[in-house]
Order: C-alpha cells, then structure tokens, then sequence
C-alpha cells in the first residue's frame, strides 16, 4: 500500500533513499476512524513516485488498535515525537489534537456524515458563546488564537455559511470537496446482490443491521433495552442481524470486553464486526437499519434500507446536522412493542424521497470527493496532478456474516 518508513533519519538523509527528490506528507493518525477517513486520501497520492508518504499515529484518548490497524494495511509509523522534530511539505490530518505542534503546514479532513456532535467539553468557552460541532469550532482550528491549518475541507457549502459564523478566520482556507464515503456508497449500490450473497444472505432472508455512534446515548449504551428484542423477537431463517459498533467503543472498552457485554449472542447468529472492518457494504445490503445520531445511520439514507431510530439525545445534536434532519423522518422503535411488527410497518410506511433531504445534506457535491480532494493536495505540494482521473471504487465485498459471529469463550460450551 504505502511507502513503509521506520525512522524519520531515512527521510532526511536522501543518500539512504532509492526514490529520492520527493515532497513528503505527513499522515497524522489519531484512531481507527481517523484512518479510514484519511485512507481516501492518501490512496490518492501513494503512487505518485514524486510523493513520499510518512505515517504517525498521535495521542488520543481513543487511540487503542491505531497502529495495529495500520499494520495490517501494510504501514509502518515513525513515533510522533519524531514527527514533531521533522519537518514535511504537508501534513494531513482528520484530528486536532497535537497538530499545532507540527513544523508543517496542516491539511484538516472533516470525518463522519456532515458535523452532528455539538461540542461537550464546555470548559473553555466563554459565557453565552454558542457550541459548534466539531471542525466548525473554534477550539478545534484554532491554537492560542492562531488558525492551525493551513487549509480545511469540508462536504458541503452549508458548512462554509456556518463557518462564517463560528470561526470567521478559517473561511479563507476552507474548501467543498465532498464526501469520500458518499461517493463510495452511491459506487457499490449496485452491487448490493453481490454484497448479501458475500455475507451469506440466502434467498427470503432479510438483513437487520444495527448501528451505534460511541457514549452514553448512542444504541450501544442503552443496548439493554434493545438487546431483548433483537434476541427474542427477531429470530429465525428469515432474519439476519449484523451490529456496526463505532471503533471509539472497542478502543475505550477493549474487544474482549465489548464482545463479553455482548454474551448473550453468542450463537443467536448476531454478527459484530470488527472496528476496523468495512462498513459500507452492510449498509448497502440491509433491508433495515436500527441506529442512533451517528454518522452509519444517516449514510444509511443513501441505501434501500428503512431506517428506524433509536432514542437520541437531542441536546447533544447540531439541529442542521442530517441527523437532526433524520430524526424529523424517520420513526423510532419502541420497546413495548414487537419488533419484527415495527420493522414491517416501518417498512410499509416509508414513501419514495423520504430521506432525500438527509441524503442531499451528506455531500454538495456527490461523486466529486476524490477529485476535489486530489486537486487541493497537489495545489499545496505545488505539484501537477496526474493525468488521470482518480478511480472512485465501489467497497469491496465483505466476509460472510458467520466470521463475524461473537466466538464462544474459552471453555465454554457452543
């Protein structure tokens, strides 16, 4: 995949070096969800011999797997506090934290389906100044009063206008690219027969997938009052059911301990999948999807899946985000009543264009992430683009659902 480095010495002492006179960028890594986002950035410039690329992985507090995820794509990392010390001619990064310190310019990729999470730690705002999501927040771009990056993308123009509001002095570095994982969705709805037979939906199944952001009021901190109907209402040939876990949940608890919590499935034939397993092609393939505020269950919109929704926590959401947009049209399961009995209703109940709104708020410019993105990187590498159109490919297809069944405990009887 990529250009594999151990120390940062190899970089700079060129007479090591087999391709030598070339600009160098900086992966910054915070998580595993950080480093599926940058991954549909860097594809874009790996094979260009006039590019080096150089991989990090920063502190974070949901850091845990980062480098074990890296290294299965093949990539080695030099330690961040190496990083820091050298100097690169860019560095692209989807988090903020430690990138002031950087000797490079900074690149910031917006991660997840527009900007949903309003800012929770409130401590150092000012009185009576307003929370902002994300990479629209003023303490996420800007350092000591300084803006950190030297340029910002984003998906859509609708993030431009509040930007305008939020932090005014990072408008000038900010740029509509789009959504890679929009693009990538909108690429592989064809193949969605392809994607249920590779994940062993047989004909008359149907394929329930659940999805959970991370914290307390996602689907999986209240997976108490879920669980019961998934195992005792949902059963059977006709259905399958695959759950989507945000990786901050596996880094913060550990995958031991999320898949004890999740005991109980054990052979119910309830599949998790791994936090650094491609998520798209199950969402492609549902007949349903069961999901909180989080980035899964808006990209969910895109596909023929109904969607149904989970409790959220409305305070915590940034109401033009598209789960807010979401939760104004989708309906929400209750725990009173027989869940096989709202997922067909729910699915009688959805009319054509009931999440084009959702899906429109996703990308402002669907199907043109990956030239866009390309165009701005070699615009600041001060580098021509290849003479190619960058290839948009479809996800590919997943393992069977059985691989990702939660495995009997040592000892215990299957």
């Amino acid at each position: 995949m990529s250009v594999r480095t151990t120390k940062p010495a190899l970089i700079e002492q060129g007479h090591w070096l087999t391709v030598r006179d070339c600009k160098r960028v900086l992966v910054v890594v915070h998580t595993v969800t950080f480093a599926q986002r940058l991954r549909d950035v860097f594809e874009l410039l790996e094979t260009d011999l006039r590019i080096q690329l150089v991989f990090t992985v920063a502190p974070h507090a949901f850091g845990n797997g980062t480098t074990e995820f890296l290294r299965s794509l093949g990539i080695a990392t030099v330690p961040w506090e190496d990083a820091l010390r050298t100097e690169f001619d860019l560095a692209l990064a989807a988090g903020s934290r430690g990138v002031h310190e950087l000797r490079t310019p900074v690149l910031r990729i917006s991660h997840g389906a527009g900007h949903i999470k309003l800012l929770t730690d409130v401590a150092a705002l000012a009185q009576g100044e307003r929370r902002w999501p994300g990479m629209l927040s003023r303490r996420h771009l800007l350092h000591e009063g300084r803006l950190v990056p030297a340029a910002i993308v984003y998906a859509h123009d609708r993030d431009l206008e509040e930007l305008a509001r939020s932090c005014p002095e990072a408008l000038p570095v900010a740029h509509v690219v789009g959504d890679p994982c929009v693009d990538r969705i909108m690429a592989g709805k064809p193949r969605r027969e392809a994607y249920r037979r590779a994940l062993g939906i047989e004909d008359g199944q149907r394929l329930v997938v659940v999805t959970s952001t991370w914290g307390p009021a996602s689907t999986f901190g209240r997976l108490d009052s879920l669980l019961p109907q998934l195992l005792g209402q949902v059963r059977g040939d006709g259905y399958r059911i695959a759950m989507l876990v945000h990786p901050n949940v596996f880094a913060g608890h550990g995958i031991r301990q999320v898949h004890g919590w999740l005991a109980c499935c054990r052979g119910r034939g309830i599949a998790v999948l791994p936090p650094e397993s491609d998520w798209q092609a199950p969402l492609i393939a549902a007949d349903w999807i069961i999901g909180d505020h989080g980035s899964l269950t808006a990209y969910g919109t895109l596909t023929d899946a109904t969607t149904l929704l989970t409790a959220g926590p409305r305070r915590e959401v940034s109401t033009r985000s598209p789960a807010a947009l979401l939760s104004a049209v989708a309906p929400v399961v209750s725990p009173v009543y027989p869940l096989a009995e709202q997922l067909e209703y729910a699915a009688q109940l959805r009319c054509p264009g009931q999440y084009d709104q959702v899906a429109a708020s996703l990308s402002s410019v669907p199907g043109q992430f990956h030239r866009r993105m390309r165009s701005v990187v070699y615009r600041m590498l001060g580098l021509g683009e290849p003479a190619l159109p960058p290839l948009v490919a479809p996800p590919p297809l997943p393992p069977s659902l059985t691989r990702w069944e939660i495995p009997a405990c040592r000892g215990e009887a299957v």
